[in-house]
């Protein structure tokens, strides 16, 4: 027998059963929000996993096609590997659960979501964060939950909460909010320029949503809950951290620490190691297996000492002081836009690459607004750019989220289809990593727009802001532009991209349960600062504004609007007139069904050969106008010519030339370019042209 719990979010209904399905899991949440159907499930593995330093948590995000009536694409028929949706979706659930598992947990754990029907206007995005939170907190999973999560858009300057597919639609606002029954543990962001202080007011205003979530949920853990299980708990042995300060000392681990060369503090670090390691080969040789996470433990808790309570930072900057910064643009000479920005040990160089309409990105997903993508943007953290060495298997979750983020961010400030209708791609290559690539490939991403003549509203620039907080609330450290030690051993990165006018993106992620509003408030206010210093002390000295046209390897695109009656007559049968311009121009064509046609080319003399063909297509003939045609057939009577694909007409042997001619050979040949004058229509009707009547 199962039982089942009800609550009204956001006008609609959302209905949680446990027990009727998944009972092998450790937990299971059988979701229903309106007509969308999650299984959320979670499983833990009896044992410990052996030979890490890690809690081993996954989280899966399945969408299945069949939730939107779809069958799958190609020949398998069955769905592949996950969508860029569903890989963030599992980021986006992971980040304000994974903080709330004990630290010393070394059991493997997989939280597992299966979309299995979708009402477009109740997120299943939504629906499995709440599913993965509840199917965690009734199970004998160890877990400080429960964690609630509100999805909060803006319609007509007022927010909406858990909108509606109309409402994701008009949104100039897309948020995400995760909390605890305090404090808030998770935000991701998306929006059209919005002041900060509108920002917070919405951030605040979804954690009063979800505190209301998570009393619901006390009621099912109140009936449905299990006893939490014993695990071993794992650390570092307390004879070992003993001897380890004592014989390295908290001086020496302050001194290996305190540098601003990342190189530097690894091979001081290394050489720490290596004493510890001789130290202990023959007294306590079970102890190097243990040293990894021993010293980290130890530089952890020096770095946070440094900062809590000696107000040092460990390359010695101060708290609000950002790395030094460059940036450069046109770096590479055949690229349709290239810059590079600089900041610290971080190096970013972003590639754009401009292309036809028909190049933009095809989604097949379960999402019936998002079937298309015409801004692109990747990015790739190759192993050299942190000194190690590992083979590309291609972009895994964090490359695909960093790269989601940095496209969040650029959406709001890009031309419309109308205004360039181009398809857009960014590619950021990290060069050198040492924190915060991902905003830095933002500030690169708006620069090699601007030197590509793409024509942004406004630049946009990323930074990020950390934290380090003591035993009380009150007692916290903001950083400003965090290197990786301060990522590593903080509490907190906050990533802010945004315009002098606003922000257009947001990403937290934290270490601890949770995020004050005051802390929230002055880290927000605090990447404001920053942002404007990059935005006007840095971008713009290197480009202020978008080149007024794109460079000469860029594609170039001229677009006319046609009457859609006369889209037939452009393609032609089976596609044989629009193939017979692309062969003849070299040129790409894209017609969209309201008739607006695209003609994309290197070349612009192509290029207007090309729309000079389309517009003779689409002319119905009259008297008096003059034409330019080729002569592919010639008769007794007269000669046909050929004025565009699909469109001919004929020149009786009386209007070649103003002399008489016996054979229109004597005149013309085959292939021969002429200019003729329309007559209008003859005796039977026909369309009827002359050679010597034009003036």
């Amino acid at each position: 027998m199962y039982k089942s719990f009800s609550m009204e979010l956001a006008g609609r209904t959302l209905t949680v059963e446990v027990g009727r399905v998944a009972a092998q899991a450790n937990g299971a949440a059988f979701m229903h929000y309106g007509d969308t159907v999650v299984l959320s499930t979670a499983t833990a593995s009896d044992k410990p996993r052996e030979g890490i330093d890690f809690f081993p948590l996954s989280v899966e995000y399945e969408e299945k096609l069949y939730a939107v009536g779809k069958i799958p694409g190609g020949f398998i028929k069955r769905e592949g590997k996950a969508s860029e949706n569903a890989t963030l979706t599992s980021r986006v659930i992971d980040r304000p659960m994974r903080p709330l598992f004990p630290k010393n947990y070394r059991n493997d754990v997989t939280l597992d979501n299966l979309v299995m029907c979708v009402d477009q206007d109740c997120s299943p995005e939504l629906t499995a964060m709440l599913g993965s939170a509840i199917a965690t907190v009734i199970s004998d999973i160890p877990f400080n939950g429960p964690t609630a999560s509100t999805m909060v858009g803006m319609v007509g300057g007022e927010f909406v909460f858990n909108p509606t597919s109309e409402q994701r639609e008009k949104s100039t606002l897309t948020l995400t909010v995760a909390s605890t029954r305090e404090k808030v543990i998770m935000i991701e962001a998306g929006a059209d320029e919005l002041p900060e202080d509108k920002m917070i007011e919405a951030i605040f205003a979804a954690h009063e949503v979800n505190k209301k979530i998570i009393e619901f949920i006390d009621t099912i853990v109140a009936e449905c809950g299990k006893p939490k299980h014993d695990y071993v708990k794992f650390g570092t042995p307390e004879e070992l951290w003993e001897d380890m300060v004592a014989f390295i000392t908290p001086e020496a681990m302050e001194e290996a620490v305190f540098t601003d060369e990342k190189q530097k503090r690894e091979e001081n670090i290394r050489q720490i190691k290596d004493k510890l390691a001789a130290r202990y080969e023959e007294t306590n040789p079970d102890w190097i297996l243990l040293l990894d996470e021993a010293i980290y433990k130890f530089e952890k808790k020096t770095v946070r000492k440094m900062i809590l309570k000696d107000h040092k930072r460990p390359d010695g900057r101060e708290f609000t002081q950002i790395r030094s910064l460059a940036a450069e643009i046109d770096i590479l000479p055949r690229t349709h836009g290239s810059a590079m920005f600089t900041r610290g040990q971080t190096q970013v160089l972003t590639v754009t690459t401009l292309g036809a309409l028909a190049e933009i990105q095809k989604l097949d997903g379960i999402d019936e607004n998002e079937t298309s993508k015409r801004y692109m943007h990747h990015y790739n953290f190759p192993s050299y750019s942190v000194g190690e060495t590992r083979p590309s298997r291609g972009p895994g979750r964090r490359e695909i989220g960093h790269g989601a983020l940095a496209e969040r961010a650029l959406i709001p400030v890009l031309p419309t289809e109308e205004e360039f209708p181009y398809a857009i791609r960014t590619v950021s290559e990290v060069l050198e990593s040492n924190g915060s690539t991902s905003q830095g490939s933002i500030c690169a991403s708006t620069l090699s727009l601007m030197s590509a003549g793409v024509p942004i509203k406004s630049m946009v620039a990323g930074i990020s802001v950390g934290l380090v907080t003591g035993e009380t609330d009150d007692n916290y450290i903001i950083l400003t532009d965090i290197q990786g030690l301060e990522d590593f051993f903080g509490d907190m990165d906050f990533k802010v991209a945004g315009t002098h006018k606003g922000i257009t993106a947001i990403q937290m992620d934290i270490k601890i349960n949770g995020l004050t509003r005051e802390i929230i408030e002055k880290a927000i206010y605090r990447t404001k600062e920053a942002r404007t210093y990059i935005l006007d002390e840095i971008m713009a000295p290197c480009i202020d504004k978008p080149r007024p046209e794109v460079g000469p390897y860029s594609p170039k695109i001229v677009q006319i609007k046609i009457d859609p009656a006369k889209i037939g007559d452009v393609v032609g049968q089976r596609g044989k007139t629009i193939n017979t311009i692309i062969d003849q121009t070299g040129v790409k064509i894209d017609i969209t069904d309201d008739g607006a046609v695209s003609v994309c080319g290197i070349d612009s003399t192509s290029i207007q050969k090309a729309v000079k063909i389309i517009q003779t297509i689409i002319t119905d003939f009259e008297e008096g106008q003059i034409f330019e045609g080729k002569v592919v057939s010639i008769k007794e009577f007269g000669a046909f010519l050929e004025f565009a694909p699909g469109k001919e007409g004929m020149v009786h042997i009386s209007k070649i030339s103003k002399e008489r001619i016996d054979r229109v050979e004597d005149v013309l040949t085959l292939g021969d370019i002429v200019k003729v004058v329309c007559l209008g229509k003859d005796k039977m009707g026909r369309i009827s042209f002359s050679m010597k009547d034009v003036k």
